[in-house]
């Protein structure tokens, strides 16, 4: 926000100086349109500057036309935004209103319409907008340390989330607080927003990694949630536990690597055909909690395609960062 409200003081004070050299009437007005033009990634204000100048020239277009008509008359101000705005609004252009509305309230102070008029006030939308769209684009903070911190506090907290659901495994009356879940949600959501304004940030050569990284991060919580669901049924410490606990003890590891390495993956093949040829049950407590284990089975299974599902969508840039499991 900080850097946002500097830009915005060097474009209005550039863009009032530049009116004022070229004698551009009034000279504070590219300053507001220089104001209104400041956005907060360079594809927001590629977009909007676009928007804004296309806007403000049909209002323009308009404003002339209707006050030929009707003359210049508080009333008439009235039919322009009554017949313009909804045009304006039809085409994807309801974002340059406010700086249509600047320009056209000029024209209606000048009680005329005439060619220099006109050009003036397209002149004064060039300063204005173009300063901002100039600062926009020379200047942006970079998001990748932040990015890069939510990352590690995502893995830090699937680490000791899986190493709990471990201890729980190990020992059904263990006691857990589950703040972790918490934890990774909050910075799931922060990284996520802050990856698309990154991605906004760079018009040329930009990187799906990281919306990538988050949305995998995202899917995988869901199903982290669920395992847990799973774990609530477990009330009773097996032989099988103890196996799956093993499971989760190398994927609170495994998750934290900058690599993927495959190796959870093949052990959770060999647990699940193992499972297969252990015998039945022989209670109900060892059928439900045996039930319960190969349920969460599922859900690893499912942990575990989410990542490599999203992997084939990277890119090679993507591929260079880091394989989350």
């Amino acid at each position: 926000m900080g850097i946002r409200i500097i830009k915005t003081a060097l474009a209005a004070i550039a863009a009032i100086y530049t009116a004022a050299y070229f004698g551009l009437e009034p000279p504070l007005s590219a300053g507001i349109l220089a104001i209104l033009g400041v956005e907060v990634t360079r594809a927001k204000g590629l977009k909007g500057a676009a928007v804004r100048f296309i806007a403000s020239v049909l209002g323009l277009f308009f404003a002339s036309l209707i006050f030929t008509l009707l003359g210049f008359h508080i009333w008439v101000v009235a039919v322009f935004i009554l017949l313009t705005f909804p045009v304006l609004s039809q085409f994807q252009l309801k974002n340059g209103i406010v700086t249509s509305s600047v320009i056209v309230f000029h024209l209606f102070n000048y009680g005329q319409v005439s060619w220099d008029i006109i050009g003036n006030e397209i002149l004064l939308l060039i300063a204005g907008l173009g300063w901002a769209t100039f600062l926009n684009m020379i200047y942006m903070p970079k998001d990748e340390q932040h990015l890069s911190s939510q990352r590690h506090l995502i893995e830090q907290s699937f680490g000791v989330i899986f190493q709990e659901m471990s201890l729980t495994l190990r020992n059904p009356s263990h006691i857990w607080n589950g703040e972790e879940i918490l934890t990774a949600y909050n910075a799931i959501e922060k990284g996520a927003q802050s990856s698309v304004r990154n991605l906004e940030n760079r018009i040329w050569g930009h990187e799906p990694y990281w919306p990538t990284y988050f949305e995998m991060r995202r899917q995988q919580l869901e199903s982290v949630q669920q395992m847990l669901a799973e774990m609530a049924l477990i009330y009773a410490r097996f032989p099988q536990a103890v196996l799956v606990a093993e499971l989760l003890d190398q994927l609170s590891s495994d998750v934290k690597s900058d690599v993927y390495r495959g190796i959870v993956d093949e052990r959770l093949n060999e647990l699940s055909q193992l499972f297969q040829t252990m015998p039945l049950p022989q209670t109900r407590e060892e059928f439900e909690v045996r039930a319960a284990l190969l349920m969460l089975l599922h859900e690893l299974q499912r942990f575990m395609s989410v990542a490599k599902r999203l992997k084939k969508r990277s890119n090679d840039s993507a591929e260079r960062q880091s394989d989350k499991q």
